[in-house]
């Protein structure tokens, strides 16, 4: 298994891992989660029977941050490395209504549940996004950053749209997921965490041009300062300053920059990263899955424990390692194409 296969692998288990340790706290504020599990989680632990979204759900079961990841990677890997934007919304809501079979509350998020309602109402896919800025679109962006190299940035951006307007055709949205598919892609490259968040901010950058235009706070503007304002202070001190200041709603400029700031906290130890992530509050488990995602593809798969990945695999029954290598082909078949360029 060469490093590139490593760190596809570390990025979608990163994903999996930092979504499922956040699945008992997500949607409880800070000071609930300190008095239940203390400042930090340890591990995974099951959804209580109060939980808002996920309650009496098992320790290490993940949550639709990675099972609409999962989706757009096979999306990805059947379209040859392309999304049909309708074929995305057919699937979002087919993926809906599976949950709500199984009894799930963890479905559809606003911007997402109100963009595929107006595909199937006939709404062209162009006009369907003008109002995502939700985290919808960042947080199940990764795939694509292991399919697209991040040489090309524009190209990338292309990419991350093409996965993303259906649902978040706004600057807003579109500049969050463009950060995280980034710093994803690259990661698989060799970047640090500081390197990759570099190329995070470029993308952001860029990704805040395409779509629809709505207010919001500046995407590449907010991660430099979360990663700046939490640099160099204890774990604990800098949790409650992001939970304080940064925000962890599922606003795309609050979320996206709080997962950057996690990285910044923990730059060398991806465990640590998706724990504290998990234990901010807020949209925890969506937080801790971009910030495990990016830090999976920038230290690879043993950044994790061992029992972290078997359980995570082992439960949810997912089956990461193909699709990780399936989205590498595509990967190498993309630098193939502009190399003849």
């Amino acid at each position: 298994m060469n490093d590139m296969d490593t760190r596809a692998r570390g990025a979608l288990y990163g994903l999996a891992i930092g979504d499922a340790l956040g699945m008992p706290t997500q949607s409880l504020s800070r000071e609930r989660i300190v008095a239940r599990y203390g400042a930090r989680l340890t591990g995974f632990a099951p959804g209580e029977a109060d939980q808002p979204i996920a309650p009496n759900m098992r320790a290490g079961s993940v949550t639709d941050d990675t099972e609409q990841a999962v989706l757009v990677g096979r999306l990805l890997v059947d379209g040859g490395g392309h999304i049909a934007p309708t074929h995305l919304a057919s699937e979002l809501l087919a993926w809906e209504k599976a949950m709500a079979a199984r009894g799930s509350l963890d479905l559809l998020g606003p911007s997402t549940k109100r963009a595929v309602a107006a595909v199937a109402a006939g709404v062209p896919v162009a006009e369907t996004g003008r109002y995502g800025d939700t985290n919808g679109a960042a947080m199940r962006v990764a795939p694509v950053g292991i399919a697209v190299p991040g040489e090309d940035l524009p190209a990338l951006v292309d990419r991350v749209v093409e996965a993303s307007a259906v649902s978040h055709n706004t600057g807003v949205a579109l500049a969050a997921a463009s950060a995280v598919a980034a710093a994803v892609s690259a990661g698989l490259e060799g970047a640090t965490v500081e390197l990759a968040t570099r190329h995070a901010i470029d993308a952001a950058r860029l990704g805040a041009r395409r779509g629809y235009w709505i207010a919001g706070a500046d995407i590449a503007t907010r991660i430099a300062w979360a990663t700046a304002l939490v640099g160099g202070l204890p774990a604990d001190v800098a949790a409650e300053r992001i939970y304080q200041l940064v925000g962890t709603s599922v606003h795309s400029t609050e979320s996206v920059p709080a997962a950057f700031a996690v990285l910044s906290v923990y730059p060398d130890d991806p465990w640590q990263a998706v724990l504290l992530a998990a234990s901010l509050g807020g949209d925890c488990d969506t937080i801790a899955a971009m910030a495990g995602a990016i830090a999976g593809a920038v230290h690879g798969i043993q950044g994790f424990p061992t029992a972290a990945v078997d359980t995570v695999r082992d439960i949810n029954q997912l089956d990461l390692d193909r699709l990780a290598g399936q989205l590498l082909e595509l990967r190498g078949q993309a630098q193939l194409n502009t190399t003849k360029v």
